[in-house]
């Protein structure tokens, strides 16, 4: 995958689903591009609910506040990275798990999830 369609796609998935999970893509590309070994999450459902009570505490503007900052950070991150490590696998992977593949997963849930309560 080409850089600049990396980002395209990025971007494209992100207008469909303000909801990210940026921060994490934040916390492991810089590792992948160092070849450190990446954090255990110890499960999803874990690693939802340590979000989750790590959150609690703040308001929805807040969160709606936060959101963009973080897709900011990872897109001015994004456009420092060289080209060449946009053709490392591991890279990449992480990229789209962590952002265009995770938008279109829940923005698919979503929608299903809208249709049925008729929006």
């Amino acid at each position: 995958m080409k850089k600049e369609r990396a980002l395209a796609k990025l971007e494209e998935e992100w207008q469909a689903l303000l909801q990210t999970w940026e921060e994490e893509a934040m916390k492991a590309l810089p590792l992948i591009l160092e070849g450190k070994p990446l954090p255990r999450y110890m499960g999803i459902d874990a690693f939802n609910a340590r979000k989750q009570e790590s959150r609690k505490h703040l308001s929805l503007g807040q969160i709606e506040e936060e959101l963009p900052a973080t897709h900011k950070k990872l897109l001015n991150y994004l456009q420092k990275v060289p080209e060449s490590a946009f053709g490392i696998p591991r890279f990449i992977k992480r990229l789209r798990l962590d952002t265009f593949g995770h938008y279109r997963e829940h923005a698919s849930q979503i929608s299903t999830w809208r249709a049925k309560l008729g929006y």
